[in-house]
């Protein structure tokens, strides 16, 4: 993903992470002078940093032109990079490339390749397998949240009973009470 970020502004990305998830991110500035032999100027460094649901830091980076980040999530919930880039006059625009990958897409297949000296169909099998282990987590993890909303439902259903329960008994009671106050009025007045 390629996106621009004006001085003096922030720019934060989520990604909702499940627990034990591993998660890999890469970021840097595009070089604005189109030749590529030339260094960063130093009004286009910016700063990151990459935040739990709790607020724990797990990437910071001041006055970087790139930078990676990889962590294993200990929580479920939506994880957040932030990207600053310093005020700077005239205002100007910094473009940032960012990857941010997680769960399966964040292992490096090449790498096990290399590693393991294994051959193409191997790779694709465990590849295949990981895939087939993550979507059975995410089954699982949907099952829970499922089972977490049927008995927010059913809570919510049971205090709207009783609710209207006390609504009804509420009006009977004010019914009675008027029907009780207009008779003994009419009674005063000798209409009855």
């Amino acid at each position: 993903m390629r996106f621009d970020l004006r001085s003096g502004s922030t720019k934060c990305i989520t990604e909702d992470l499940k627990r034990e998830s591993m998660t890999v991110g890469r970021y840097s500035v595009i070089n604005p002078i189109t030749d590529q032999d030339q260094p960063l100027p130093q009004s286009h460094h910016i700063t990151a940093r990459v935040t739990s649901p709790r607020g724990n830091s797990y990437h910071y980076g001041d006055t970087v032109d790139s930078g990676s980040f990889a962590f294993t999530a200990p929580e479920t919930g939506d994880y957040m990079v932030c990207f600053w880039a310093p005020s700077h006059d005239p205002p100007l625009i910094v473009t940032i490339e960012f990857e941010w990958n997680a769960g399966i897409d964040a292992r490096n297949w090449s790498n096990v390749a290399r590693k393991g000296h294994i051959d193409l169909m191997e790779i694709e099998l465990k590849r295949l397998y990981e895939t087939v282990r993550y979507i059975h987590e995410e089954m699982f993890y949907l099952r829970e949240r499922e089972e977490e909303m049927q008995q927010l439902n059913r809570a919510t259903n049971s205090k709207m009973a009783t609710f209207s329960f006390l609504s009804i008994m509420v009006c009977l009671g004010v019914v009675a009470l008027q029907m009780w106050h207009l008779k003994a009025f009419f009674e005063r007045k000798k209409l009855l």
